[in-house]
């Protein structure tokens, strides 16, 4: 098959596909990678928030 007839076989604005690799680059080593304790404790925050409704709820 034919290079050309590929679609996305070649970036179409090789400054911006680098502009953007740099902007994800920067962020990664400014927040790090998302970590399975971060996913935890969202979860668990999540979970009391819905316990609390549910609680005031019943009070209420």
């Amino acid at each position: 098959m034919n290079e050309e007839n590929k679609p996305f076989s070649r970036s179409a604005d090789a400054e911006g596909a680098k502009a953007n690799f740099d902007a994800n680059q920067r962020k990664l080593h400014s927040e790090g990678v998302p970590s399975l304790w971060r996913q935890v404790s969202n979860l668990l925050i999540l979970v009391g928030v819905i316990a609390l409704i549910i609680i005031l709820d019943r009070v209420l």
